[in-house]
C-alpha cells in the first residue's frame, strides 16, 4: 500500500511538472541516480550597475551607498568561504553525503542585490544593514543522502559543524509540515570570520522537488507578482512537494545546542 501511494504521488508530480514545463523527472526518485537536473534556471535577468554606482534590475534598485555595502558584504563572504569550504568537504566525507552544487556555493552579486532590494521594498524604512543582517545564504551548501541514511547523516553532519565551533543560528525542519517545502534548511555562524552560511540537508527526492519548483518560487517572491498569482504558484509548489517521501524519523531531527550566544546582525571588518 505504501509503495502504491508513493508511486501515485510520483506520477502526479511528474504530470504536474510536465504541465509546468519543468525539467524531466525520469529517474528522479531513484536513490543515487547518476543523472540529476542541472542548476535551476532564473526567471529574472541580470541587473545593471550604472556609472553613478547605482544598481537596477527587474524594477528594483539600490543607490550607490547601498550598492557599496552589498559589495563589501560579498567580499567578506568570499574571504570567509575559503575556510568554510574545506570544513564542508570534510563533513560530507565523514557523514557519507554527496555535496551538491558546490560550484554555486557563493551567491552571485546580482542575486544578492536583488534579494536585498526586494527586502528594502517590502519593508519601508529598513536599512541596507538590516536587510544584510537577514541574509543567511551568501555562502550556501547542500548535503544529500539516500532516504535510508538521511537521519543518521544529518545528525552526524550537524554534530560535526557544532563541534568545530560553528553556532547554529537557524534550523528549519519542514519534513513534518502538512504541505510545502520538504527538507532541513540550517544556518551557521562561522567561528573564524563570524559570517553566516547556509547548509541544506536533502534527499534525492526533496532536492529534485526544490529544483523543479525553483522558477515558481522565484516568480512568487517578486514584489510585482499579484497576490492571486502568488497563491497559484504556491499551490503548484505544494503539489510537487507532496510527492516527496519523508525519511523515517526526519521530522524529529533538531539542531545541536548552540555553543556561543547569538546576538544581533553579523558585522563586517573594517576595510583594509
Amino acid at each position: 500500500m505504501t509503495i502504491h501511494r508513493t508511486l501515485h504521488r510520483f506520477a502526479a508530480a511528474a504530470a504536474l511538472a510536465t504541465a509546468l514545463g519543468a525539467a524531466s523527472v525520469s529517474g528522479a526518485f531513484a536513490q543515487g541516480a547518476a543523472d540529476r537536473p542541472g542548476p535551476a534556471g532564473q526567471v529574472v535577468k541580470a541587473g545593471r550597475q550604472l556609472d553613478d554606482g547605482d544598481w537596477h534590475g527587474d524594477g528594483l534598485s539600490l543607490d550607490a551607498a547601498e550598492n557599496r555595502k552589498v559589495d563589501d558584504f560579498l567580499a567578506h563572504a568570499q574571504r570567509a568561504e575559503q575556510s568554510i569550504s574545506p570544513e564542508m568537504r570534510a563533513v560530507a566525507q565523514v557523514s557519507h553525503a554527496t555535496l551538491i552544487g558546490f560550484d554555486q556555493r557563493l551567491k552571485s552579486a546580482d542575486s544578492l542585490k536583488r534579494k536585498v532590494a526586494t527586502s528594502l521594498k517590502a519593508t519601508p524604512g529598513q536599512t541596507v544593514d538590516g536587510a544584510l543582517a537577514k541574509i543567511n545564504d551568501s555562502i550556501r551548501y547542500t548535503l544529500e543522502w539516500p532516504d535510508g541514511r538521511y537521519v543518521k547523516g544529518v545528525a552526524a553532519a550537524s554534530s560535526m559543524l557544532s563541534s568545530w565551533g560553528n553556532d547554529s543560528v537557524k534550523w528549519s525542519n519542514t519534513w513534518g509540515a502538512g504541505k510545502g517545502y520538504k527538507a532541513i534548511n540550517s544556518a551557521w555562524r562561522d567561528l573564524g570570520s563570524g559570517h553566516v552560511f547556509e547548509v541544506q540537508f536533502h534527499t534525492p527526492s526533496s532536492k529534485w522537488a526544490q529544483e523543479v519548483t525553483h522558477k515558481l518560487y522565484e516568480e512568487q517572491r517578486l514584489p510585482s507578482t499579484p497576490a492571486e498569482r502568488a497563491k497559484e504558484l504556491q499551490e503548484q509548489q505544494d503539489a510537487i512537494f507532496a510527492s516527496v517521501p519523508v525519511p523515517e524519523g526526519a521530522e524529529r531531527l533538531a539542531a545541536p545546542a548552540t555553543r556561543r550566544p547569538v546576538g544581533g546582525p553579523q558585522t563586517l571588518p573594517a576595510a583594509a
